[in-house]
Parts: C-alpha cells; sequence; structure tokens
C-alpha cells in the first residue's frame, strides 16, 4: 500500500511538472566506482570486527564465570553465591555496555561512519546539485533506491556524467 502511494505521488509529480526535467542517478553505481567510499566501507568493517571481538571476550569471559559457578555451586556458601552471581552480572553489563558505546545508535561506530562517509555524500550531492543547476534539472531521483520507479530510461540517467564531475572516469 506505501508503496503504490509513492508510486502515486511520483505520477502526480510528473504529471503536474509535466514541462519540467528531471534526471536519473544510480548511487550504487556512483559510489561503486568512488575508491575512497569503498576504503572507508573497508576501515568501518575493520574497526567493526575489532570492537565485535572485545565485545565478544566479554561475553565468553561471562559465560566462563557462570560455567565455573553452576560446576562450583554446590560446595559455595550462600555469601560466595550471592558474589559470583553479582560478578556475572557485572560482567555481563560490562559487555552490554561496551557494545552500546560502539553499536548504540549514537554510538562510535555510528560516529565513525559519518566522519568518513559524510564527507563523499556531500562531495556527490554537490555534483549532482552543479549538473542539476547546469542542464536545468528539477527533480534528480536515485533510481538505486525504494522509491518504487518502474522505469528509467538510460538517457536521463546522469550518473557517468556525476563521476566525471567528481574526478573518476566513466566505467
Amino acid at each position: 500500500m506505501k508503496r503504490i502511494m509513492m508510486i502515486g505521488m511520483l505520477l502526480m509529480m510528473i504529471v503536474g511538472a509535466s514541462a519540467q526535467k528531471y534526471a536519473l542517478v544510480d548511487m550504487e553505481y556512483i559510489l561503486k566506482n568512488i575508491p575512497a567510499y569503498e576504503r572507508a566501507n573497508e576501515q568501518l568493517n575493520q574497526v567493526s570486527k575489532k570492537w565485535m571481538a572485545e565485545v565478544e571476550a566479554l561475553n565468553v569471559e561471562a559465560q566462563t564465570m557462570y560455567k565455573n559457578y553452576q560446576n562450583e555451586v554446590v560446595f559455595l556458601s550462600e555469601q560466595q553465591k550471592q558474589k559470583r552471581q553479582e560478578e556475572i552480572m557485572k560482567k555481563e553489563k560490562e559487555a552490554g555496555e561496551l557494545k552500546r558505546k560502539y553499536f548504540g545508535p549514537e554510538g562510535e561506530l555510528f560516529k565513525k561512519r559519518t566522519s568518513l562517509m559524510t564527507p563523499i555524500q556531500d562531495e556527490i550531492y554537490n555534483a549532482v546539485k552543479d549538473i542539476a543547476d547546469y542542464r536545468g534539472y528539477q527533480l534528480v531521483i536515485d533510481r538505486a533506491s525504494n522509491t518504487g520507479i518502474i522505469f528509467g530510461s538510460p538517457k536521463i540517467d546522469i550518473s557517468n556524467e556525476v563521476l566525471s564531475k567528481l574526478g573518476y572516469s566513466e566505467r
């Protein structure tokens, strides 16, 4: 239903703006052809793996503590049991907090992604805007996104022109 509404809105915009010019870009294609984007993605993957290993190490430590506790529980006093349980919960909480710190909505991975990707996205946006201004396009649509585009003529696809404007050869 949402998709039908999006298509309807897009068609109304097109019909209502029949004298306007539009163009398509394929952001996936553009990004695949920008080496800095690939390097940034690789850097994000490496740091993500490193941080995930840290979180996993704490989880393994908590699991080991719990298994040891289960094996020794019959020999422990109530006070010792309570102390061990608290230590296990503390370790689990520590792992959860570290995971949130790295991977939460405002976590380190989000900040890193923003710092690496924003300059690339801004550069692409400015190139698209310059081409749109120069050619008189009122609307530029990303054909790679899920906007409900059923067909887009290659004649109005300016992806290679965007890459050229960014200094990357057409591929």
